[in-house]
């Protein structure tokens, strides 16, 4: 009698499988929202066994911890680049609604990640120094230009991820539209001395 083994195998994961979790996370998160992430789907989706998020994520809320740390240093990144605030504002709102939407859904949401994490409280303040430093290549109308800053690129993104512009603004540039809007609060400095 011969005997039949059956085992069950998960390839081998090359490279950086905390990378490819929170790869993976991000788009799941940016097709379906935050609630449609588990642990377990996501092991499924990276091809690995159930129990291996639980090596680099405690559970879901380490895992979004992370996913949003990822997205503030990414944000960072994007904005640094830009030389004027007009610029920094369409980089903010480009990463939110495109590239970064899977890691800005969870960015500002403490009731899924841990607010005290020291990381993601490191990267969210140099993501915010960066907007802030944008700032100043503008002619700021009043002390409270650091507010409206982040008012107009959180509500912008906000507005353009829900659908709210489609009517009033069907097929605009989001760049263009955040240009525009940005203009409207802030002049651009003439002449630096």
């Amino acid at each position: 009698m011969t005997r039949l083994r059956l085992a069950w195998t998960v390839p081998y994961h090359h490279g950086d499988l905390r990378a490819v979790l929170l790869s993976e996370a991000a788009s799941v998160v940016a097709a379906d929202g935050p609630d449609a992430l588990t642990l377990r789907g996501l092991a499924r989706r990276a091809g690995v066994s159930h129990a291996a998020p639980a090596h680099h994520f405690r559970d879901r809320r380490g895992l979004l911890t992370a996913l949003a740390t990822e997205g503030f240093v990414r944000l960072e990144r994007a904005m640094r680049s830009a030389p004027t605030f007009l610029e920094t504002a369409v980089a903010y709102v480009e990463f939110a609604t495109g590239a970064g939407r899977g890691h800005y859904a969870v960015m500002f949401d403490s009731s899924r990640t841990d607010p005290r994490d020291p990381d993601l409280e490191a990267a969210r303040t140099a993501a915010g120094q960066v907007l802030l430093d944008g700032t100043g290549t503008v002619e700021p109308r009043s002390a409270d230009a650091p507010l409206a800053a982040f008012a107009l690129v959180h509500g912008l993104a906000t507005l353009v991820m829900s659908g709210a512009l489609r009517a009033t603004h069907p097929g605009a540039d989001v760049g263009d539209l955040t240009r525009r809007a940005a203009r409207v609060l802030f002049a651009e400095r003439s002449d630096e001395t």
